[in-house]
This record gives C-alpha cells, structure tokens and sequence, in this order.
C-alpha cells in the first residue's frame, strides 16, 4: 500500500517533485509551494538542464547543492522543518531510488521531451528518471508535466507509451475559461490540475460546476 495510512511521519505520505530543463519552472516552484501549503512532505530533485533554465527565466535563487536547495525551497516556499528534502542526480541511497522507499507519486513539472523519452525507455540515467521508473514498477501514481510545441511524432509516441503504462500525461497547457488576470492565475490552472490528479484538496481553481 502507498497511502498516507501506511506513513507515520509529520507531513503524511512524501510526494516527490522534478523540476528538468524545459520551459516553466514556476509551475514546479509553484507546485511545492502548494504542497507545503497543504502539510506534505516533498521530495526535491531538480536536473541540471532545470538550474539552467531557472536561472534563465526567473528571479529564483536555488543553489546546485541539496541541503542549500532544501533551505533555499524552506525559506521561499515557507515550509517547516524537514518538509522539503532535495536530492542529487546521483543520490541512488535517496528513497525515491527503491520501491522500498516511503514516497506516494512522483510530478515531473516541468518535463523536458528528454526526460520523456528516457522514461520511456526506461534509461534511469539520474535519479530523476531512476524514480521515475520506479514509480511505474510499483504503480504508484507519475504524472508528467511536459512543455513543449509543436510536438513531434516522437514525443507523442512517447506519450501514448507512458499512458499505456499508466503513468498520466499532463501537458503545461492552461484554459482561458477561467478568464486569468495575470501569469500567476495561467501557472495555478495547471497546478491545480495536478493537485486533482494527486487528490489533495486546493483553492486555486475552483472544480467545475461549483
């Protein structure tokens, strides 16, 4: 089992979170910030292509170096003690390298088309793509967060392929029917689609026909 019943830690069952290099970091940023909201522990992996593009499209100071990354994420994203833990690309002790380990889903948010199909294929090359594998081994819930366009065939067969294993596809493509008055309303549409997906309860959108 994977549910929160099987944990007894502080913040509940861990959910883990990638950040890789493509475009809109905020929607993971953003992402964390809302499960520390929430009172859940998260796991924290971020590529090295994603350091890049953080550095390159936000204002976000996040150090290279896990435990500086941990208090980096603690201090934005104003969680409490141990709530955030941040891993390197090649911790392979970190518990989202085994099934043994207590973690529940794991979010890929952003996705880069790389990481995709190393997924896929099941390279395991980092311990992003390591845990990622591991969460379709042990059917626990992955959703991907892929920004990119246009799609190529490879990409969409790399998709279809992951929905077939059972991992969710969840492009970083937000509605307008909500009528968003600005960036901050576009990055909390996807992210709450996400937070439906994992099945924690969130305000930032409010579910259709409500």
């Amino acid at each position: 089992m994977t549910g929160d019943e099987t944990f007894q830690r502080p913040y509940g069952a861990p959910i883990a979170v990638a950040l890789t290099g493509a475009s809109g970091a905020q929607y993971g940023v953003r992402l964390i910030e809302c499960l520390v909201a929430a009172g859940r522990e998260v796991y924290v992996m971020i590529s090295k292509a994603a350091h890049r593009v953080i550095a390159v499209e936000t204002a976000f100071d996040l150090p290279a170096q896990p435990e500086r990354l941990a208090e980096a994420l603690s201090a934005l994203c104003r969680a409490g003690p141990d709530q955030i833990r941040c891993f390197g690309r090649e911790d392979w002790m970190a518990p989202v390298a085994s099934g043994s380990g207590r973690w529940r889903a794991l979010v890929v948010c952003p996705c880069s088309t790389g990481t995709l199909s190393a997924v896929a294929c099941g390279a395991s090359n980092n311990l992003i793509e390591r845990a990622a594998d591991v969460a379709l081994k042990e059917r626990r819930p992955l959703i991907l967060v892929p920004r990119e366009s246009p799609l190529s065939a490879v990409h969409l067969e790399n998709m279809l392929k992951l929905t077939q294993m059972g991992a969710v596809m969840l492009p970083a493509a937000p509605g307008f029917y909500h009528q968003p008055q600005s960036v901050e309303d576009m990055i909390d549409f996807i992210v709450a689609r996400v937070l439906n997906q994992l099945g924690i309860e969130q305000t930032l959108m409010p579910r259709w026909g409500e």
